[in-house]
């Protein structure tokens, strides 16, 4: 089957994202190009090249379609049902990448899962922890799967308030759609990070507001944050505190669902954040950032953009 024909399989299928499949020919996904798609924005600041990135959760494969691009060496995408497969080999045939798809069911125990394919660079888990019963569960699951001094970036529902919460969407409430659970308080998000050694190094944050009525709730101060974070050692003093350090070695919700072997068998990654001078400072910089105390920066609230190149709109032409 040629390209036309391709094309014309699944064009006026449903999109999530919108990807322009031949010149000028569009198809359609949910958003429109002014709303920002923090982790692509993110993921343009990791160095992939050379790296090997788990996509969580792809729909067509936008994002590993970007990491191909950005010069990964393995690329693998996931979701819990192959409900876009025909799309996504669309995408690896008219953007000439080569990326693998494996299907895991419910996104827990991800390092049982996909143990065959060893450590991972680079990991994007974005748009998932709101959508599952157990937030603490999927990370545990996830972690052993990042190399030491990996990047991963978690993307996620907040609430913008102190306090270490996480809100239940009772009645839709905060969302009608019926596979969002959790709106994480961002102290509360930090913690969990922090928990499973998860350094917070950037975020962006995206209010929600009555531009997309799906998600806005008047009254409620959330949004959309998407965190870009380093894996430091289990050695490495960075527990949130003296507690959370101890249930690492006496919980057994700790030690039957997070893989420490695993995790501490990895090795060590050499991916950069922007650049040469975070890897210069990757070593020693185990503390990272306090989400909280710059949730009111404007240089990392995000309303809108121009650049469809920070949207959920793929052009041909787009390297990143």
């Amino acid at each position: 089957m040629d390209n036309a024909e391709l094309i014309a399989s699944v064009l006026k299928d449903w999109w999530y994202y919108s990807v322009e499949l031949a010149p000028g020919v569009m198809a359609r996904g949910v958003d429109t190009p002014q709303t920002p798609m923090l982790p692509r924005m993110m993921l343009r600041n990791c160095n992939l090249r050379g790296m090997d990135c788990l996509d969580i959760g792809s729909m067509e494969g936008l994002i590993p379609t970007l990491m191909c691009r950005q010069g990964a060496r393995k690329v693998l995408a996931t979701d819990a049902i192959p409900h876009c497969q025909k799309k996504m080999d669309v995408l690896r045939q008219v953007y000439g990448v080569n990326f693998d798809f494996q299907q895991v069911g419910l996104l827990y125990d991800l390092s049982a899962k996909l143990k065959d394919h060893g450590g991972f660079d680079f990991i994007n888990l974005s748009g998932v922890l709101y959508h599952v019963y157990s937030p603490l569960h999927v990370l545990a699951g996830i972690r052993p799967l990042l190399k030491k001094g990996g990047l991963m970036v978690v993307s996620t529902n907040v609430m913008r308030r102190e306090g270490y919460s996480l809100e239940f969407n009772n009645a839709g409430k905060l969302q009608t759609e019926t596979n969002t659970f959790w709106y994480h308080s961002v102290p509360m998000l930090e913690y969990l990070l922090r928990y499973f050694n998860l350094v917070p190094l950037d975020f962006l944050y995206l209010p929600h507001s009555p531009v997309n009525p799906h998600n806005y709730v008047p009254g409620q101060d959330s949004g959309y944050m998407s965190v870009v974070c380093r894996a430091v050692d289990e050695a490495t003093p960075n527990y949130p505190d003296a507690w959370a350090a101890r249930t690492h070695i006496a919980s057994w919700e700790y030690l039957a669902l997070c893989n420490r072997e695993m995790m501490n068998a990895q090795p060590v990654s050499s991916i950069s954040y922007r650049g040469d001078h975070d890897r210069a400072n990757a070593a020693t910089d185990t503390t990272g950032i306090t989400l909280m105390d710059h949730i009111m920066d404007p240089a990392r609230i995000v309303a809108s953009v121009d650049d469809s190149r920070n949207s959920q709109f793929l052009h041909l032409s787009d390297m990143y």
